[in-house]
């Protein structure tokens, strides 16, 4: 069993060493990883955020090594009885590793190197950690061959010295010295890994990048933005808290001087940017919330920044739009999908290609150098991170990555509210206290957030001030606490008179809905 788990862990290195010259992707428990994020139900990607939240990623690293690791187990119980048992595992280690790699929207030949290099490196060790027991079965069995009894049938005898309930250990002295070269070897190969990714890194890149001011500046926020409530929801939230949700296990390292942006399809003019090029455009700055499709109610799953960026509607009427065309088919540099109206894109709100996030360059894990922000649609549609290609079509030509999954081509963001503050963790005391959260329905605005308490009547909360529509807006509203348990619920009217449902409905597959409800117990 230590044979496998020693080998397992030796290719899984070496793959990674490996792929820290051809790059994450091949890597066989990234690519396994992203093969299954790929082959998952909707209703498993849910679980995970759920339960994980941004560190979904990690979570399934760990268990793709989990599952490696018992896998490896079993190789090496296979190997101990025969050999060929052992390699045919590593066999069909190798293969899964192979088909992950082989079927990513960016494979290229290089990718199936890490694989092949760490199934190798696999097999060798196996070989070398149970070659010891076989010759030792073999040599036994050759020795009690030639002492058979004269009375005994030759034949027979022969035979019967070959058969053995279980295979003896190999020499302790000589397994220990391989087992010990194996771990070396396994943490060389990792650190060698480990120092090729960092090297690949754009930290540096996006440190020192430069940006442009914008043309149209934000405007600047109006008082009473923030009522500063402890425990509510600040208006802009920084780059680290900002919530992330994507389908990228390693993150795409672009640098800027190497980033380009085809767009085609149903255009008159096809344009190719660079980055460069791109920041020479005229800038804008909006302050725009976003939020992810599988946000429950009441979930954390969105947030709100100050975006910098180049107009994408001024792009695409540049490139000259064809009649016919409905969707902006939206590629990433790891394969990912996105489609957003073309009609929304083009509608005037600040849809962008945005460089800049809260005052500073994008940060990797949020799309940089260049993603797409587009203010009252959910993020699968609207937020294509790491973004290279936008081919201008129509939704029956091209089908992107989670409509393919049974989501909804188009996502316009529900009408929806949070209670923030209480938050039924603990008791409050009796007497004066304060209900707020945030209310957002993008691009429409909040006119008014209502707030009810056992069923009671709704009664309007106080509305902060907000500079524009397409952010979430805070409310709050005074409540004298009697003693006892309460539920609380609010509910948000937008700007066109359209108040939330009660109607509880799951995420999939346009949004969650119903009414956010919290249970208090009053001291």
């Amino acid at each position: 069993m230590a044979a496998g788990l020693l080998s397992g862990a030796v290719g899984v290195c070496v793959g990674y060493l490996v792929s820290g010259v051809t790059g994450p992707v091949g890597s066989p428990v990234v690519a396994t990883g992203q093969l299954m994020i790929d082959v998952s139900p909707p209703a498993v990607k849910d679980f995970a955020i759920r339960q994980f939240g941004s560190h979904d990623k990690i979570a399934l690293q760990i268990g793709v090594l989990v599952v490696l690791g018992l896998f490896s187990l079993a190789i090496g119980v296979l190997a101990r009885r025969r050999p060929v048992y052992g390699l045919a595992g590593v066999g069909v280690f190798a293969a899964i590793g192979l088909i992950a790699a082989l079927t990513r929207p960016t494979a290229t030949n290089s990718d199936v190197l890490p694989t092949l290099a760490g199934s190798a490196a696999a097999a060798l060790v196996l070989l070398l950690l149970t070659i010891g027991a076989t010759r030792q079965d073999w040599s036994a069995a050759a020795g009690r061959a030639a002492s058979y009894s004269p009375g005994e049938p030759a034949v027979a005898a022969r035979l019967s010295v070959f058969a053995r309930p279980e295979p003896p250990e190999p020499p302790r002295r000589e397994f220990m010295l391989l087992g010990a070269a194996a771990v070396g070897a396994a943490a060389v190969s990792y650190a060698g890994g480990r120092l090729l990714t960092e090297r690949a890194a754009v930290t540096a890149a996006e440190q020192s990048l430069r940006l442009p001011a914008a043309v149209r500046p934000a405007p600047p926020l109006p008082a009473g933005t923030d009522l500063r409530i402890p425990g509510l929801t600040p208006f802009l939230t920084s780059n680290g808290a900002f919530y992330r949700v994507d389908t990228a296990i390693v993150l795409p390292q672009i640098p800027p001087s190497s980033w380009h942006l085809r767009v085609h399809g149903l255009v008159r003019r096809e344009l190719t940017l660079t980055f460069d090029q791109l920041i020479r455009r005229p800038l804008i700055e909006d302050y725009i919330t976003l939020a992810c499709v599988s946000n429950p109610v009441a979930g954390q799953y969105i947030s709100n920044a100050r975006w910098l960026g180049a107009s994408l509607g001024a792009l695409l009427r540049e490139a000259g739009v064809r009649a016919g065309a409905d969707q902006l088919y939206c590629t990433s540099a790891d394969g990912f999908t996105s489609g957003t109206p073309v009609a929304t894109a083009m509608d005037g709100r600040d849809a962008m290609l945005a460089v800049g996030m809260n005052g500073t360059p994008l940060p990797v894990a949020h799309g940089f150098p260049v993603r797409t922000v587009v203010p009252g649609l959910y993020g699968y549609v609207s937020a294509c991170k790491w973004i290279t290609d936008i081919e201008v079509t129509t939704y029956a030509a091209n089908v992107a990555y989670w409509a393919q999954r049974g989501w909804s081509p188009q996502a316009p963001i529900k009408t929806e509210s949070r209670i923030d503050v209480p938050n039924g963790q603990g008791p409050i005391r009796r007497g004066p206290t304060t209900i707020a959260g945030v209310a957002w329905a993008q691009h429409r605005g909040i006119d008014a957030v209502e707030v009810r308490v056992d069923g009671g009547p709704w009664r309007p909360a106080r509305l902060a001030a907000v500079p524009g529509i397409d952010t979430w807006r805070q409310w709050a509203i005074d409540w004298d606490a009697a003693p006892g348990s309460h539920r609380i619920e609010a509910r948000a009217t937008d700007a066109t008179g359209y108040t939330q449902t009660a109607v509880p409905a799951p995420p999939p597959p346009n949004g969650a809905s119903g009414y956010p409800m919290v249970n208090v117990s009053v001291t």
